[in-house]
């Protein structure tokens, strides 16, 4: 698979400008609340890979609302951790360890999802969602240093 930068992201049209969004924005906050307590609930009844995906659907969905906030709409999981590296990471704003998860749990996604091999033990369930209950904390913290107080 070729590795994408922020400027391949761009020129190949996987990140694309729309008109800054502070609803659609703070809607993928809600969105990623919602992935949270989805994850929660696989958790607890046994279903491991949906808790996984429903980990990464939650960090994925607070990433994105950076992108909504800034003018910007992905075609690609991949180039939202781009964007983030770009526009958050080099400028001191946020520390690359959370690119970092994004991108890691974008893969196990990946194989959750395309694996037929793939399993998914209860511990990697339990430390996927507490990491995306943290991710999620992170970008709503990012959100508010950069853009204001959520509407709540």
């Amino acid at each position: 698979m070729r590795r994408y930068d922020y400027e391949d992201c761009l020129r190949e049209g996987l990140l694309r400008r729309i008109p800054p969004s502070r609803e659609m924005a703070e809607g993928s906050i809600g969105a990623a609340q919602r992935w949270i307590e989805e994850a929660e609930t696989g958790l607890r009844s046994g279903a491991l890979n949906s808790s996984v995906l429903s980990s990464y659907l939650a960090m994925f969905h607070s990433a994105r609302a950076m992108l909504f906030r800034d003018g910007y709409r992905e075609r690609s999981h991949y180039c939202v951790a781009r964007y983030l590296e770009e526009r958050y990471v080099k400028r001191g704003l946020l520390e690359a360890r959370w690119v970092e998860l994004l991108d890691h749990h974008r893969e196990t996604r990946h194989a959750s999802q395309y694996d037929v091999s793939f399993h998914v033990p209860e511990t990697e369930a339990t430390a996927s969602l507490e990491t995306a209950k943290r991710f999620v904390e992170r970008m709503t913290a990012l959100y508010e240093a950069t853009h204001g107080r959520l509407s709540r």
